[in-house]
């Protein structure tokens, strides 16, 4: 059985299961702060870690992520545990991995969080194929100086019309925005109301 966070009312109208990226823990500051703020905001947030992620807790030594299979494998096996109709996202590559699954698995709606559209420095090779035909609700919280995908690069990309996208000005790939623009604490605040406004809107 996998091993959950859960964060927010356990009646709560909508579930948004959550995957870490790829060099940070399910209970990375990142992640335990939207989970909670989202939980605040009356969401139930389900946190889990990839296998390769599960075992370097264990094992306390450093190790790369596991192959796309053995990721995308992994959130099937959360969404048979879970059951029901949840959305599904993550940061960076845990929401770019359920974006390729979230059709399949039929998810109530998608939440990616730094999404990486394109290695550093390679805008012109994009990870974004899937997402032109993409049927699910979605949301992609991205700052506008991601080094994966700022607003000039992601405006040049053809992305499926089910997807909506709330840019953090001047955030990175953490969502955070220089101190002269106003610091993370908000920018957060704000991705966050975007993130429950937009799963409350689903029917």
């Amino acid at each position: 059985m996998t091993a959950f966070l859960a964060d927010g009312p356990a009646d709560a109208p909508v579930t948004l299961v959550l995957a870490h990226g790829a060099g940070a823990p399910m209970d990375s500051a990142f992640m335990d702060t939207f989970a909670a703020g989202l939980g605040q905001r009356g969401l139930r947030v389900v946190r889990f870690e990839f296998p390769y992620m599960q075992a370097r807790r264990e094992s306390g030594s450093r190790r790369p992520p596991d192959r796309e299979a053995v990721l995308l494998q992994a959130w099937r096996t959360v969404f048979a545990e879970l059951g029901g109709a949840v959305a599904v996202g993550g940061k960076s590559m845990g929401g770019r991995m359920a974006s390729m699954v979230a059709d399949e698995l039929g998810a109530r709606a998608l939440v990616c969080l730094g999404y990486p559209f394109h290695a550093p420095g390679r805008p012109g090779k994009p990870r974004i194929a899937h997402l032109a035909g993409l049927r699910t609700p979605a949301l992609i919280v991205q700052g506008t100086r991601d080094p994966f995908g700022g607003r000039d690069d992601v405006a040049t990309y053809d992305l499926s019309p089910s997807i909506e996208i709330h840019w953090v000005e001047d955030g990175d790939h953490d969502l955070a925005p220089r101190k002269a623009a106003g610091g993370r604490a908000a920018a957060w605040e704000g991705a966050m109301d975007a993130v429950a406004a937009f799963l409350g809107r689903l029917p």
